[in-house]
């Protein structure tokens, strides 16, 4: 029982250590950047894009790249192995398999508020100031009253005749005919001849859901 006791009591001494050690500054960084983190993923990224694979990935890769910014700022290591975490990070994930352009950017935004609130020397008002401006700038530019949002889907295309630059006219209303969209540009990306297919990616200004 006193054993018991006395293992409870280094328990708590060991929480309330560890605690101080990392300071009330910790954790105010810490609130901010899970606060701004998820108001960008779950309320201007994923209302958008709808991918909750990448919702889970952002947010742990935002959290990672603070914790160890955070450890390292407070060791000889300093600033620049933290900012080389960002270039390491940032490709190791994505050196194998295909990610868009959009994704890429939402993934050095929340490294970047990762490192923004590990590494700020200002107060936690400064922080927040700047984590709300990147914030509201994203915000503005996924907006569609600014601009209207192009979007993009990749088609298996089997009439190659269409796809010779003489035919571009003809190319571009099967497939407006096709896939009922006012198409505003094509990009061709492969052509196989073997199965007289071509793959192609159509961009077309994205249309309002009832």
């Amino acid at each position: 029982m006193v054993l018991l006791q006395q293992l409870n009591e280094d328990t708590v001494n060991t929480g309330i250590s560890l605690f101080d050690k990392l300071g009330t500054k910790f954790f105010i960084r810490l609130t901010i950047d899970i606060v701004a983190v998820f108001v960008l993923i779950r309320f201007i990224y994923f209302p958008v894009y709808k991918n909750k694979e990448n919702f889970y990935t952002l947010f742990i890769f935002n959290i990672i790249i603070f914790l160890i910014t955070f450890v390292l700022n407070k060791s000889d290591m300093g600033q620049g192995a933290a900012f080389a975490l960002f270039g390491v990070f940032s490709i190791l994930r994505f050196r194998t398999e295909g990610i868009t352009t959009k994704d890429m950017t939402y993934m050095f935004l929340v490294i970047a508020m990762g490192l923004i609130t590990a590494l700020s020397k200002g107060s936690w008002i400064e922080i927040s100031l700047l984590d709300i401006i990147l914030l509201f700038v994203t915000f503005l530019l996924e907006a569609t009253f600014i601009m209207k949002k192009e979007v993009s889907q990749q088609v298996v295309y089997e009439n190659i005749e269409l796809i010779k630059p003489e035919n571009k006219e003809a190319f571009k209303a099967d497939l407006e005919n096709r896939l009922g969209l006012k198409i505003n540009r094509i990009e061709i990306t492969s052509v196989d001849f073997l199965k007289d297919t071509a793959l192609i990616r159509v961009f077309h200004y994205e249309t309002k859901k009832d």
